[in-house]
């Protein structure tokens, strides 16, 4: 599976670092998401998908 964010949609609320922290990060000055992997790591399916579900910003997509 491939993981894209759209940063300019990021309004940094932090809940997909949360549930995904060895794929997603933040930027310090701003809280903006930073992806860590482009693809998602065996075993974190289920915590980035569920990322994407409850960003409120909808800024992280996950496809095959």
């Amino acid at each position: 599976m491939h993981i894209t964010v759209d940063e300019e949609k990021c309004c940094g609320a932090g809940q997909c670092v949360l549930l995904a922290p060895d794929v997603f990060d933040q930027r310090d000055e701003d809280g903006i998401v930073v992806l860590l992997t482009p693809r998602v790591p065996a075993g974190q399916e289920v915590a980035v998908h569920e990322a994407a579900a409850v960003c409120p910003a909808a800024a992280i997509e996950v496809r095959a």
